[in-house]
């Protein structure tokens, strides 16, 4: 079931189009990748999402129906810049959102404080958000996202500002609260934030949807057939007499160094007919396929565009 559901989304600035027929389903309990240079239109779409913003056409479908107003209760959202209350303590700050998200003064106050044990910064109860670093602040405005216990949170460069052991503090508090039903919009251009949380991804350039689906099926539509194989070459000539390199490069290969090849498999052959070949003259290590990264899938796209 999809938990959310762009329908034929359209917006314009004046005549400035900034988002042309996008429609995307997002899977519920999906970690979604929303991807794009800057200016693509992300930021847009996530406003109309949030309805900060109306779109001009098409519609947003939550749960099965047209999203209201009373639904941002069930949604989250952390955005890319800072807006937090600077003179405010980070306490009374916390609290103050919650409510405003609908929490009972009770449930605020016993959410927070375990909220603020569970990051390590309960001593930063007293303390004014100005007085805060920006990892640190980001940290806060993560929490004020999740506190409300939503089912749908949008994340814009979640990671930013933070230090190794903090982005993987919340990496895996997105993972855990992902296997307790909630779903997750992740927009970013750290690709390597892509790799290891999302299993579904969309990429927007310049006003327009460019691909659209599950990571794993995206990355064996882009794949190259190319296999990297290392080990020990046991006879650089092959039983038939031919050099084994000679061979490989005119018909498979091209040789990078001694001990490893790299492979591409052209039409009507396959992994196993290399295999077979090279047995007799080489041991083999290991094989492994090149598959293309996110990164790479996405400079390509944006360049063809």
């Amino acid at each position: 079931m999809n938990i959310l559901e762009i329908r034929a989304v359209s917006k314009s600035y004046e005549k400035n189009l900034v988002l042309d027929n996008v429609s995307l389903s997002i899977p519920t309990q999906a970690i979604y990748g929303l991807l794009g240079p800057n200016g693509a239109g992300k930021t847009t779409l996530i406003r109309i999402i949030n309805k900060i913003i109306m779109q001009d056409q098409g519609e947003v479908i939550f749960k099965g129906r047209r999203l209201e107003r009373n639904d941002l209760f069930k949604l989250g959202y952390l955005p890319e810049e800072r807006g937090l209350y600077s003179k405010m303590k980070v306490g009374e700050h916390l609290l103050y959102l919650a409510k405003l998200k609908g929490m009972k003064t009770y449930d605020a106050h016993k959410v927070v404080k375990s909220y603020l044990q569970e990051f390590e910064i309960s001593d930063w109860f007293n303390k004014k958000i100005e007085q805060l670093s920006k990892g640190m602040q980001q940290k806060i405005q993560f929490i004020i996202a999740i506190m409300h216990n939503p089912d749908f949170v949008i994340l814009d460069e979640p990671f930013s500002g933070f230090d190794p052991v903090n982005a993987e503090l919340i990496k895996n508090k997105i993972l855990d609260l992902r296997k307790n039903g909630v779903t997750f919009m992740l927009s970013t251009h750290r690709m390597e934030s892509v790799e290891e949380l999302c299993n579904y991804v969309t990429l927007i350039n310049k006003s327009k949807q460019v691909i659209d689906g599950e990571k794993r099926k995206i990355k064996e539509q882009f794949s190259t057939s190319t296999y990297e194989i290392r080990g020990k070459i046991i006879s650089p000539i092959t039983s038939d007499g031919n050099s084994l390199f000679e061979v490989l490069e005119n018909e498979w290969c091209e040789e990078e160094q001694n001990h490893k090849l790299k492979c591409k498999l052209n039409a009507g052959i396959n992994i196993n007919d290399v295999i077979n070949y090279l047995i007799k003259s080489m041991e083999i290590h290991s094989l492994r396929e090149i598959v293309p990264s996110m990164n790479d899938i996405f400079i390509s796209l944006v360049n063809n565009k």
